[in-house]
């Protein structure tokens, strides 16, 4: 085999489209570009959000700027001046403070706050405590426990949800 033998594989090179030769050859006059308008002239098309002259989405929509972090956790807050008028045999806990409506939802984790002073004991419950809320509570004669928080995350993908596959199995479990 000499260089000169060298081919392409069989069907892998087509002739060019010969465009504009007369309306024998199939692609005269227009040239396969249709009647005239915006897209039969030269150059480039129209910019990728073009929308026929009306006002385009990304000007419809609102401008942001930054970044969101999307798995960013949003905590329920509560100070401690809330636990003042309380008797000190009550033990705090979400369910506690959900039932006297301080907090709303059962889904997002609870966080105190030192705000306020406490003059008695109590045992607080939740999943978060700022430094001075915990430093308050043990000086009244308090205890602090921390709650475990568990993030489910969801799937990304669009397979199945492996917190739901969790969720029936601890069902199963129990």
């Amino acid at each position: 085999m000499k260089l000169h033998d060298l081919k392409p594989a069989e069907g892998s090179h087509r002739k060019t489209k010969r465009i504009g030769r007369g309306h024998g050859s199939g692609k005269g006059k227009t040239s396969g570009k249709g009647m005239m308008g915006q897209k039969a002239r030269r150059g480039p098309g129209p910019y990728r959000t073009f929308e026929g002259g009306q006002n385009r989405l990304v000007k419809r929509m609102p401008f942001k700027r930054g970044f969101t972090n999307i798995f960013r956790v949003e905590y329920q807050v509560v100070n401690l001046e809330v636990f003042e008028a309380w008797p000190a045999d009550v033990v705090v806990t979400p369910e506690v403070l959900l039932e006297r409506r301080i907090i709303r939802k059962k889904t997002l984790p609870l966080k105190i706050l030192g705000q306020g002073e406490l003059g008695h004991a109590v045992t607080v419950q939740a999943h978060k405590f700022s430094a001075s809320a915990k430093q308050k509570i043990e000086a009244a004669g308090g205890t602090v426990v921390e709650l475990p928080w568990i993030i489910e995350r969801h799937s990304r993908s669009r397979g199945p949800n492996p917190s739901a596959r969790n969720a029936e199995a601890k069902k199963a479990k129990a």
